[in-house]
């Protein structure tokens, strides 16, 4: 999908969707494959808009279909 900054309608709680980028930018350390797509939401945290919070729910709903995927770092490494 193809994300701008563009459009007009402005998503009401930008806190919520600032608080979930968040937590998404930290999830990339043990999840490299959501990098640029994580990258792509996070340029528009400061107006973010429903595209944007559309793009976000669906790797949210990736990240839940994909929960055993992951790297996996041992102590003694």
């Amino acid at each position: 999908m193809k994300l701008s900054a563009d459009e007009k309608d402005l998503v009401e709680d930008t806190t919520m969707y600032r608080h979930i980028v968040r937590s998404l930018i930290y999830m990339t350390i043990t999840r490299p494959d959501l990098n640029y797509a994580i990258g792509m939401v996070n340029q528009f945290m400061q107006t973010p808009q429903k595209p944007h919070l559309d793009v976000m729910r669906h790797i949210l709903r990736y990240i839940k279909h994909t929960l055993q995927c992951g790297m996996f770092y041992e102590a003694k490494s």
